[in-house]
């Protein structure tokens, strides 16, 4: 019997080129797991040589502590990031609160969370540092060191004080490289 006609030249084609193919013999491979991704050998410690060097300046910025809002973003951050930020629409993957904490207490406890947060590969955390109502004449010292810590973090792309369901000006969003 012979075959019929292919009125198609590409389907008589293809098949001319597939005539000779033979299937393969046993079952098809099993399916391998995903490799792990590859992590840079000098990241962590980067990160912990930024991190230690922010620590070693005491000073606190004072133009942070006095203002009723905390925004910074890098220079070439597409202000619809800012936007997105400051209306919460980044899914925050981490969060620490600072309330109560002596200023050296909540500046370790950042410097901790803050490298967690890196190594984790998290985008966005929030930070509660309070209003500072506490504080007295002094203003709100945590909301200080949060703003200036996170200033000279060369991870910190952008931050602004979160909406007020999420603790307003007692708190903010961090965008963080990834």
């Amino acid at each position: 019997m012979s075959q019929p006609t292919d009125p198609d030249p590409d389907s008589r084609l293809f098949r001319d080129a597939v005539r000779d193919v033979k299937p393969l013999n046993g079952p098809p491979p099993a399916p391998q797991p995903p490799k792990p991704r590859p992590a840079a050998r000098f990241t962590r410690a980067d990160r912990l040589a930024v991190l230690e060097e922010s620590l070693r300046d005491e000073r606190d910025d004072p133009a942070l502590a006095g203002g009723e809002e905390l925004v910074f973003h890098r220079d070439g951050v597409d202000p619809a990031v800012l936007r997105k930020l400051r209306r919460g629409n980044y899914r925050v993957q981490g969060e620490i609160d600072l309330h109560g904490l002596t200023v050296a207490e909540a500046r370790q406890a950042l410097r901790e969370f803050l490298l967690h947060a890196l190594d984790s590969r998290w985008r966005c955390v929030r930070i509660v540092h309070g209003k500072g109502l506490r504080s007295g004449s002094r203003g709100p010292r945590l909301k200080g060191l949060v703003g200036s810590m996170l200033r000279r973090l060369d991870p910190v792309v952008a931050y602004v004080s979160a909406r007020p369901m999420d603790g307003g000006s007692g708190a903010v969003y961090v965008l963080l490289s990834s």
